[in-house]
């Protein structure tokens, strides 16, 4: 840690909180997209392309936060010694210290975890079906993403799913390609964008009978 008086972030925590939102839509929009053009290069089923993307998507979030408590327990520890305010100011200086030094998180560690993890899931297709390399420009945008979401009070996170789970209006879009009166998730697309336990950005299912 570099010094112990961050600057102030908070005013500009709400165009912070859209520019997340907006680079998040953005992903799912066009990266995503380009990730799936990579990976038919490799797999001919739309299906299991769609659940590697979805799980990468879970991976990077799951471990940029676990990468996020890290830094924080290590920014707050050396800000503690110099912070003269409450607990609750300590807080917000830590959390604007790391969203101004985005380079104390090791992203590139991130993304290896993130592969290494995938390749792992029983889910996905074996390691000698494809290697999740191909597709780790979308894990690092990702996983970037993720870590400065974390920055804001209340953070932002998604939305984790479950293949059979009933559809919900409010949470998911349904593909084009969806049974429209089948009422369970056959497996997500994409996962919902939340706040504080609220829907900010729906998700994207399949649903099947």
């Amino acid at each position: 840690v570099r010094a112990c008086s961050p600057p102030r972030l908070r005013r500009g925590s709400a165009s912070h909180r859209a520019c997340l939102i907006s680079r998040y839509n953005f992903i799912y929009a066009k990266e995503r997209l380009e990730a799936e053009g990579i990976l038919k290069r490799y797999i001919c089923d739309l299906e299991t392309i769609q659940r590697i993307i979805y799980v990468a998507v879970v991976e990077s979030f799951r471990a940029a936060k676990m990468a996020f408590w890290k830094v924080k327990i290590n920014v707050k520890d050396t800000l503690a010694l110099c912070h003269r305010g409450g607990p609750s100011s300590l807080e917000v200086a830590v959390l604007d210290y790391i969203a101004c030094h985005k380079d104390l998180y090791d992203v590139c560690s991130t993304v290896h975890e993130v592969i290494c993890a995938m390749t792992k899931n029983p889910k996905l297709p074996c390691p000698g079906q494809v290697d999740f390399v191909v597709i780790s420009s979308l894990i690092r945008e990702l996983c970037c993403l993720a870590f400065s979401m974390q920055t804001l009070i209340p953070p932002l996170d998604i939305a984790f799913g479950i293949d059979g789970e009933c559809f919900h209006r409010n949470m998911y879009y349904r593909s084009f390609d969806s049974d429209f009166t089948a009422p369970f998730v056959a497996y997500h697309v994409w996962p919902a964008l939340i706040e504080d336990g609220t829907v900010i950005v729906k998700g994207e299912v399949v649903t099947k009978k």
